[in-house]
């Protein structure tokens, strides 16, 4: 099979492009042909080397895929050849009503094994939904990791209900506008943050009641001019070093953080006075679980949720999509056209 693929850690220039042996399928798998992949910032991370991180060269990056079924282990009797379907990246033998990021079997693709990067990937049964019918498979591809990964930090930590005020820092980035969407299905007010107009008109149209252009704007006093005393419940952020010290100047007693990233940077300012003196949470999340998936796909069915893809690159050019995506540009998902 044609796949994307590292043979060293480095910049964008590593990866390579060429003929790998296909996946095998055991009996409980399922092995798709991909049509679209999405980029992740774990993508990023994994190519130039997490701390820690232990792969096997060649190494496929990818997480999120959309594609048809190709084969189907002897276990397997639900699913038939050519249907549409959608790859989870979560891997774990963790019960779905469980967290299963916190398992200590947790894998994701494209990180701790072989992705989606490739004309072929193979997966657990469980790991495969059914594509919304409404949706592209570019669409399709732009779900899994960013929806799963929002969805935690907003219902599953941080416990969003209406008329909750959010912060979402990075507006136009997968996550955040996964983020936007839903905070506003659970009927939240939410304030949104970017560095320029067209993310910023792209927020208002994902449903944002409140938009901030950090580059020339300051958050606390934007949210005070338009909602007077009142301060944000919650924030959620991936940004890091970059967005940390604002949080305590716009942050209720008793608020919290949600964080699931530091694109900008993982040390920070902590007074921990102001955390406990205004009692507030800050909380960890990463992913989620495919319990929650489900539901997910219902609203996206529903066109209460929406995917945004930015951009589509071929495979062969791999190395352009990456720098795109690290260019900060990028208005939503960049995705990976296999086939």
């Amino acid at each position: 099979m044609l796949a994307a693929y590292l043979n060293q850690f480095g910049g964008p220039e590593v990866l390579e492009v060429g003929n790998l042996r296909a996946p095998g399928v055991a009996d409980d798998e399922v092995r798709v042909a991909v049509r679209s992949s999405a980029l992740n910032h774990l993508d990023i991370w994994v190519r130039k080397g997490l701390a820690g991180l232990k792969v096997e060269f060649p190494h496929i990056l990818g997480g999120d895929a959309s594609g048809l079924v190709e084969a189907v282990g002897k276990n397997v009797t639900d699913l038939f050849i050519g249907d549409e379907v959608i790859v989870h990246p979560g891997l774990s033998k963790a019960p779905w009503e469980e967290v299963e990021s916190l398992a200590a079997d947790y894998r994701i693709l494209g990180e701790h094994v072989n992705g989606t990067n490739a004309e072929m990937v193979t997966v657990p049964r469980e790991n495969i939904f059914p594509k919304p019918k409404n949706l592209s498979f570019d669409e399709a591809a732009s779900v899994p990791l960013v929806f799963t990964t929002a969805w935690q930090m907003l219902v599953g930590r941080a416990k969003v209900k209406a008329g909750d005020l959010v912060l979402v820092h990075a507006a136009a980035s997968g996550v955040s506008s996964a983020a936007i969407q839903i905070a506003k299905c659970f009927g939240a007010t939410v304030v949104a943050t970017a560095g320029n107009a067209e993310k910023l008109e792209l927020a208002a149209k994902l449903g944002a009641d409140l938009v901030v252009n950090y580059s020339n704007q300051e958050a606390a006093s934007e949210i005070k001019n338009k909602f007077g005393k009142r301060r944000v419940d919650m924030i959620i952020d991936h940004v890091g070093a970059d967005t940390w010290k604002s949080h305590f100047e716009v942050l209720r007693r008793g608020g919290k953080i949600v964080t699931c990233g530091a694109t900008s940077g993982y040390l920070v300012p902590l007074d921990l006075r102001h955390v406990f003196y205004k009692q507030i949470q800050i909380l960890g999340s990463t992913m989620g679980s495919k319990g929650d998936f489900p539901r997910i796909l219902r609203l996206l069915e529903d066109g209460k949720l929406r995917p945004v893809v930015d951009r589509s690159f071929a495979l062969r050019d791999i190395q352009e999509a990456h720098r795109h995506l690290e260019g900060r540009d990028a208005l939503g998902k960049v995705v990976v056209r296999v086939s």
